[in-house]
């Protein structure tokens, strides 16, 4: 009798973890094929954020602990942006072209995993060598292509994923776990890192990075994936002229991706030096940082859920309005006031709320403003929009930063933040559903 109720305990647990994955009871509905895409979704972000948790806190790290110096690390986010843009557009080319989506996004985070790999055990192979750094920053460089290369097909296959009304619901959840497994990783990680010291603590991160990874892969790879109708390569020939036409098409596009332009030009203006701060000058330990981190996630994830599902009720550009004004008020405070451990924590309790609310509305945004017969294509644009204004944000910094050192640049970061979000006030509306984009 006690055996039954507990398989009966399990199997509702089951049920209701299930739907949980989902987003939600508003998912009950939809056809099995979909809900069990939503539930392998859910995994391979579970397993995604932790991989993604240490290489993105702990790069720079790892980078500054092998030698590097923070005008590299300003030069390796400006390059590696501008290799990212020239790569987007024939990443979404040859998704259209052979509508393999999923394979093509599987083929290019395998390869970022295999550089992870090799940026982990390259100091064990290659030692007292001057150069290593910058064989390290090159292959930092590549992993970041082959990021950028899987986005096209990957935004494209989300977009089908997911239907558009329970995105808010279902987001906020996956971003919530997501969160939650992010926390987690960083304070283990940051903990582990400080007791076996460096680089060897973050080349064992790096590596365990590469692991979960792909477990990640797994779930994505047993994604089925909607049938697409590949593009004829006659289409694709026209270069120039094609580009313009699908533009001029979607006016509401042009404006999104002319915010996100100046958006993400001042966001990394000061964006790739929040860790050498912390590690230069205010003597930060891995430890210590990633409370700092896990400080903005868990205030992230506070505002998630409840966040998706005013999103869905309010819309994305009243959410996206309000913290597009915030969020610059965050490099203000980093720049003029945080000098102690406790005040960067305060800091990021509070940017954490504010960039979980506007990325999830930001997200649902963009695939709002992308056309859903041509979502690869219009990603790439929209892409490349977003590497070549970060790529131009970390060159200016990397140009200041010697001159009016990090207060400089925060507080010249915040400036250019706030003139975006009256941009984004004037000229970004609501679109619910584009209409299918022009290929002539």
């Amino acid at each position: 009798m006690r055996n039954r109720q507990i398989q009966f305990q399990w199997k509702r647990f089951q049920r209701h973890f299930t739907r949980f994955t989902w987003g939600g009871a508003w998912a009950s509905s939809l056809p099995a094929e979909t809900r069990r895409n939503l539930t392998l979704f859910f995994y391979d972000g579970f397993y995604a954020a932790i991989s993604d948790k240490i290489t993105l806190t702990y790069m720079t790290l790892y980078l500054l602990s092998l030698g590097a110096t923070r005008q590299q690390i300003g030069l390796l986010s400006s390059f590696s942006n501008f290799a990212a843009a020239f790569l987007l557009l024939p990443a979404a080319l040859l998704v259209e072209r052979t509508g393999k989506r999923k394979q093509t996004t599987v083929t290019s985070i395998t390869g970022s995993r295999i550089i992870t790999v090799f940026m982990a055990l390259l100091p064990f192979m290659i030692k007292d060598f001057s150069g290593l750094i910058w064989i390290i920053l090159g292959l930092a460089l590549l992993r970041e292509v082959f990021n950028n290369f899987s986005y096209p097909g990957w935004i494209s296959l989300t977009g089908e994923i997911v239907p558009i009304e329970g995105r808010g619901r279902y987001f906020g959840t996956r971003n919530f776990i997501m969160g939650i497994a992010g926390i987690i990783t960083a304070l283990v990680i940051g903990e582990a890192i400080t007791r076996i010291g460096e680089p060897l603590g973050y080349q064992i991160a790096f590596l365990l990075s590469a692991g979960f990874g792909t477990l990640a892969l797994f779930y994505f790879a047993r994604l089925r994936e909607p049938q697409t109708n590949p593009q004829p390569q006659e289409a694709l020939s026209k270069g120039l002229k094609t580009i313009l036409t699908s533009l001029k098409a979607h006016p509401q596009f042009v404006s999104f991706c002319l915010f996100t332009a100046v958006w993400n030009f001042s966001l990394n203006i000061a964006g790739p030096f929040f860790n050498v701060y912390m590690v230069d000058t205010l003597k930060f330990t891995a430890a210590m940082i990633s409370v700092t981190n896990v400080t903005h996630t868990a205030t992230n994830l506070l505002v998630q859920r409840r966040m998706g599902a005013l999103a869905d009720k309010w819309g994305n550009r009243k959410v996206s309005i309000i913290f597009t004004f915030l969020i610059p008020i965050i490099p203000i405070f980093w720049g003029l006031w945080v000098r102690q451990y406790w005040q960067a924590i305060v800091v990021e309790a509070f940017a954490g709320a504010f960039w979980g609310a506007y990325n999830l509305a930001s997200f649902n945004n963009l695939l709002n403003h992308t056309p859903e017969s041509q979502r690869a294509r219009f990603s790439a644009y929209y892409q490349i929009v977003v590497t070549l204004a970060l790529a131009g944000g970390a060159a200016l910094g990397s140009y200041l930063i010697p001159k009016i050192d990090f207060s400089g640049v925060a507080v010249s970061s915040a400036i250019g933040r706030f003139l975006a979000a009256i941009l984004f006030l004037l000229i970004v509306r609501d679109v619910t559903n584009p209409k299918p984009a022009d290929t002539a």
